[in-house]
Parts: structure tokens; C-alpha cells; sequence
């Protein structure tokens, strides 16, 4: 069996997780507040983003492990299996699962009053935003040549 590892932009995986599947999982390892926020469609690589919170940094990795657990027992007897991309899991405060076009995020209580994801990713949030067009002006502004007058270098006779 060859173990691939997953990440959204990769044209072979559309989802290892269904969202509904994300769904039961969360709700069976009892994390709290979950929400699912709808990407906008100009973010091409991922469908959905969850965010839900741990009671404790051991309940946050928990999560993680029961998503994983899921995505290998989905692909039990497959030739090829393609594990979700894991990030944070030894802090244990933010865990990010990347199941294809579903990212999960698993945080403690303080660490998502302090990031506030729903905050930044709401449709509200970033349609009234103008980072975009700003991005976009200094990515395409051009560096001017320095044209200060310098020393001439001096010859050795």
C-alpha cells in the first residue's frame, strides 16, 4: 500500500472527508461550537472551512486523531491511501486537518478568541475588506533603480 499525503490543491484527491462525515465525527468526540463557513469561490483549493474548539489541549488533539482515524478506516483495502495534512499537533493549541476540499480547525478556547477565524472568514468580512485591492497594487508595483550618485572606484596606479 503506498500512503500519500494529502494536500487541497492536489488534482487527484477532491475530498478525503465529506463534510457530513466531519460533521458526525465532531459531534461524536463532543467538540464544541462548531461552525462551517462557506470559502468564497475565488479560493479554489478548499470548499469549506470548520472551525471548532477543545476544551483542553488534550481534547484538541483528540479531534485530530478521531478525523485521521476516520480518513484511514474510509480507505481501509485501497492500493493508495491518502492521509489528511496534519499541522499543530505538537502544541496541541491549533490543529489544522487538510482532508482535500475540507480544512479543519481545531483550536483551544483561548486560541480561537485570539485568531477569531470566523471573524476573517465570513462572506461580510471579505466583501467590505479592500486588503484585496491593495495586494494587488503593491504586487504589481515595480522597484525603481537606485539612482543615487556614487563614488567613482579608485585605480590603483
Amino acid at each position: 500500500m503506498q500512503l500519500v499525503r494529502n494536500i487541497s490543491t492536489n488534482p487527484e484527491v477532491r475530498s478525503i472527508l465529506e463534510l457530513q462525515e466531519i460533521e458526525k465525527i465532531l459531534t461524536d468526540v463532543k467538540a464544541d461550537d462548531v461552525k462551517v463557513i462557506p470559502v468564497p469561490e475565488h479560493c479554489d483549493w478548499v470548499d469549506f472551512m470548520v472551525v471548532a474548539t477543545g476544551r483542553s489541549t488534550w481534547h484538541v488533539k483528540n479531534i485530530a486523531q478521531a478525523l485521521i482515524y476516520q480518513a484511514k478506516q474510509k480507505q481501509k483495502g485501497a492500493e493508495r491511501m491518502f492521509l489528511p495534512s496534519v499541522e499543530g499537533q505538537a502544541g496541541g493549541k491549533w490543529i489544522i486537518v487538510d482532508s482535500g476540499k475540507v480544512i479543519v480547525h481545531a483550536l483551544d478556547e483561548k486560541a480561537r478568541a485570539y485568531y477569531n477565524l470566523e471573524g476573517l472568514w465570513t462572506p461580510e468580512t471579505l466583501q467590505n475588506d479592500p486588503i484585496d485591492e491593495d495586494l494587488q497594487k503593491a504586487l504589481v508595483k515595480v522597484r525603481r533603480i537606485n539612482n543615487s550618485k556614487k563614488k567613482p572606484a579608485q585605480r590603483n596606479a
